[in-house]
Formats: C-alpha cells, sequence, structure tokens
C-alpha cells in the first residue's frame, strides 16, 4: 500500500502502506425488454379472446415502459446506500509531531462509545493525534487498545458528537472472492471518499515496510491511496467486513495500481480475530 507513517520512512517496492457506483444501469434495458414482452403477450392473447376484459392496445405499451424505467430509475445504486450507511460513522485522523503535521489515515466509529477503529501504522508513531467526526467535531485521540501484529487499533477522543452513530462489524467469515466491495476513507485528504470494486482474493499474505508480515488478509479491487488506510472494507450491506491496510505498487509509487488489503475481521484468528479490546 502507500506509507501511512511518517513521510520520512522510504517505502518498499513491493507493498506501500496508505495512511490512510456501482449502478443498477446494466439492470434497467432487461428489465426493460422483460416487461415489454410481457406487455405485447397480454395484448396479443387478449386480441385473440371474444369475451373478458379490453385488451391491452399499442397506446398502452408506450406509457408501460416509461413506467419500468422510471421505476428502476428511481432506485438508489447499492453503492449509494452504502455510503449513506457507511458516511456517519467516518472519521478523519491525522497525526503530528510536537505539532506539526504528519500523516493522513481514516478511522470508523465502532460502539455507542465512541471508540474509533483504525490501522496501528496510521497513528502508532505519533505524539498527537486528532480526530474530526462526521458531524464536524474535532478532538484529540489517544491509543487504547492495538494489536500492532494484526496492524489495529482503537482510538479514545476527549470530545465525542453529540450523535454518535456506529458502524455494524459484520465480520469476514461469509465474503467470497467476486463479491462486490466498497472503500470507504480519506484518500489523498479527499474527505469521506469512497470507491467500489470486487473481493479479489483471500488469505493474502504481504511483508510490510518494516519487515513483519501480515497475513490472512482479505486483497480487494476498490481504489485506495495515502489516507485511506484504517478506513472500512465493506459489504453490499454497508457493513465492515475488514480494516484497510496496505496496497500493492511494484513501481516504488505511491499511487493505486489495482491491488488493496485489508485485514479481516470476526473470521477467527489472527487478523481476523476483530477489534483490539
Amino acid at each position: 500500500m502507500t506509507a501511512d507513517s511518517d513521510p520520512g520512512v522510504p517505502p518498499t517496492a513491493e507493498v506501500r502502506r496508505s495512511r490512510t457506483v456501482r449502478t443498477l444501469r446494466t439492470a434497467i434495458v432487461p428489465l426493460a425488454l422483460g416487461i415489454l414482452g410481457a406487455v405485447v403477450g397480454v395484448y396479443l392473447f387478449a386480441s385473440t379472446q371474444d369475451d373478458g376484459p379490453s385488451p391491452v392496445t399499442k397506446a398502452d405499451v408506450g406509457p408501460a415502459i416509461a413506467t419500468a424505467f422510471a421505476t428502476v430509475l428511481a432506485r438508489p445504486a447499492v453503492s449509494a446506500t452504502v455510503y449513506q450507511a457507511i458516511l456517519p460513522s467516518l472519521v478523519f485522523i491525522t497525526t503530528g509531531d510536537d505539532g506539526e503535521s504528519g500523516g493522513l489515515g481514516t478511522g470508523v466509529v465502532i460502539n455507542q462509545d465512541g471508540s474509533i477503529l483504525t490501522a496501528f501504522h496510521v497513528v502508532g508513531n505519533a505524539k498527537t493525534i486528532s480526530v474530526i467526526f462526521a458531524d464536524g467535531t474535532r478532538s484529540k485521540a489517544q491509543i487504547a487498545t492495538s494489536e500492532p501484529d494484526n496492524d489495529l487499533a482503537v482510538l479514545s477522543a476527549d470530545t465525542l458528537p453529540e450523535v454518535i452513530v456506529p458502524a455494524v462489524l459484520a465480520g469476514s467469515g461469509g465474503i467470497r472472492v467476486g463479491d462486490e466491495a466498497f472503500a470507504a476513507g480519506n484518500p489523498l485528504g479527499l474527505v469521506a471518499s469512497l470507491s467500489a470494486g470486487v473481493i479479489s482474493g483471500l488469505n493474502r499474505e504481504i511483508t510490510t515496510e518494516t519487515g513483519g508480515k501480515l497475513s490472512g488478509l482479505i486483497q480487494f479491487d476498490a481504489a485506495v491511496n495515502p489516507g485511506s488506510s484504517g478506513g472500512p472494507l465493506l459489504n453490499r450491506a454497508g457493513q465492515v467486513v475488514g480494516i484497510v491496510t496496505a496496497l500493492a505498487n511494484p513501481t516504488k509509487s505511491d499511487s493505486f495500481i489495482g491491488i488493496g488489503f485489508a485485514v479481516p475481521l470476526g473470521s477467527g484468528g489472527g487478523a481476523g480475530s476483530g477489534p483490539p479490546r
């Protein structure tokens, strides 16, 4: 992934840390054609009957198709529903050293106490941690608990929002390769962004820039960049299945080329054991 820690830390060639719609367009045409076929079928059947209700006329076909399109287009895209579900729980994280700006990252509120789950490498070496909640509430924060070996940490904020909206932690036990995946966070400082893709692989292992290893990771292709780390990886229901931890880039660049990794939650054992307690 990209390096989320101090900019002076050299990134590795293979994997860099980051500090951090789908639409229903393809369903419209088949649905409309299906409805058109049904309407025409009813029309042809009714036109051969001597008795019964008045047959459907050709004039009825156009409005029926228009209604079908309007119904489909009125539905929000899956990605829009996911975004609205997670947005109140997203947290913007900045870290610093003696008051100077340092790294960027993302966190997600996980309980009514306002605890913030993020990636450990986003905050682990920071002297100061600041958070901004979705409603604009700003606060200093501290690491409450952590699992460095799994790149997970929970932050406690000094000041909490008036209304706390925790995300739903679904865990990763039921995910499959090919499932839709959504990454929410603050890539490159672009607050509250959402990207969409699929689960590309499971049980991946990577070597971090510090020489450590993370295993059991979720591989996905939703775009992530510096500032995305610590953000939630979501299923199509808007539930958290993992925490974004790294991206792969063999070019020594801090940019996304299609492979991201997330620490799974709730799948049991190791990195999948869930948030630190």
